[in-house]
């Protein structure tokens, strides 16, 4: 809690926010939520910092994807144990466009994946920052907004059940991950046709 209200503290979590959105693969959630706790009545500020830092990031992750998906993003995402999910992935953002990355901003699916393989199909550059825009301030605003709000109760319920809260945001992570990469499996096992059966190529044949 001390170091959340440390100046430096927010350029750490521009940073995370940054990273988390292009390549690194821990949520900067927990740190934002600390930081918010520790300092309730800049909240708001924290928040946004988050959502301006991690649409930057996702902006990298773009141009990952776009510029050297081969040589970089195909790592990443390989790293990440996603690979068999790009494809997947690719046709979501080709079927649904703002909507997917909307989704992907604002919930636990893996946004990284999501703003690289935006890249290597080469979506409309406009379209994905602002459904980031979006997706990260919903899941970002709205935390800056209650604690800037209701400051004292929500630490005190944090306080109360911080492990339950710690434990469902986990699940919450690891469950974005694995719906993503059964997506892929499911249809296979299913053996049935659809659009997302053709995702495989985009910009380079990368994916």
């Amino acid at each position: 809690m001390e170091k959340a209200a440390h100046p430096k503290a927010v350029w750490w979590l521009a940073f995370f926010c940054f990273i988390e959105s292009s390549f690194f693969p821990i949520p900067p959630h927990p740190l934002l939520g600390l930081m918010c706790l520790a300092e309730p009545k800049k909240a708001i500020r924290f928040a946004l910092v988050a959502t301006i830092a991690s649409v930057l990031g996702g902006l990298f992750g773009y141009a990952i994807g776009f510029f050297l998906y081969e040589a970089v993003g195909a790592s990443i995402v390989g790293m990440l144990g996603l690979t068999e999910t790009a494809p997947v992935a690719a046709c979501y953002l080709r079927e649904q466009g703002a909507l997917a990355v909307f989704f992907a901003a604002g919930t636990p699916v893996p946004f990284k994946l999501m703003t690289i393989t935006a890249g290597a199909i080469g979506m409309n550059l406009l379209t994905f920052t602002l459904a980031a825009i979006a997706g990260r301030a919903l899941i970002f605003m709205v935390v800056g907004i209650l604690f800037q709000v209701f400051g004292a109760p929500i630490k005190a319920m944090i306080d109360k059940y911080l492990g339950l809260l710690t434990t469902l945001f986990v699940v919450l992570v690891i469950g974005g991950f694995i719906a993503f990469t059964q997506l892929a499996g499911g249809d296979e096992e299913a053996g049935e046709a659809h659009i997302c059966d053709a995702a495989t190529e985009v910009q380079g044949d990368a994916l």
